[in-house]
């Protein structure tokens, strides 16, 4: 009964490994194959999710893409204090045929779900996987 629980363990974070590695190769790609350009934050809206807007805020960039048509984005994430000003310069690299699928060029903003997943991932890989090179 054990051996199974530990065998879920592994292959949960072995999944979740997966998809770290599958989100950092989507990355690669980007950064090899997109186009980088420079954004300039325009507007900072408060979250409507949160309940409590006390200085949470999103940023939205402004862009020109290759098609030198204007493009409005936000990366989603909020933060309080707001992390950028209006007027604040921002590189990005976006997807070649697609200008709203955008990455902020910072560690966070390329690696954020690499990072997450993969340290969910690494407490079940090694627990798990002690457990089964242990019991073999």
């Amino acid at each position: 009964m054990t051996f199974y629980l530990y065998l879920t363990f592994f292959l949960i974070g072995s999944i979740l490994a997966y998809y770290s590695y599958f989100f950092y190769s989507k990355t690669s790609n980007l950064l090899e194959n997109g186009i980088k350009t420079t954004a300039i934050v325009t507007e900072l809206y408060p979250d409507p999710d949160v309940e409590s807007n006390y200085g949470v805020a999103k940023p939205y960039f402004n862009f020109v893409d290759r098609f030198q048509e204007k493009q409005k984005i936000t990366n989603g994430i909020t933060s309080s204090p707001p992390r950028y000003k209006t007027g604040d310069k921002v590189e990005i690299v976006y997807h070649i045929d697609d200008p709203k699928q955008i990455k902020l060029v910072s560690f966070w903003g390329l690696y954020r779900w690499s990072i997450i997943l993969l340290m969910i991932a690494a407490p079940f890989l090694v627990i798990g996987g002690s457990y089964l090179l242990y019991s073999w």
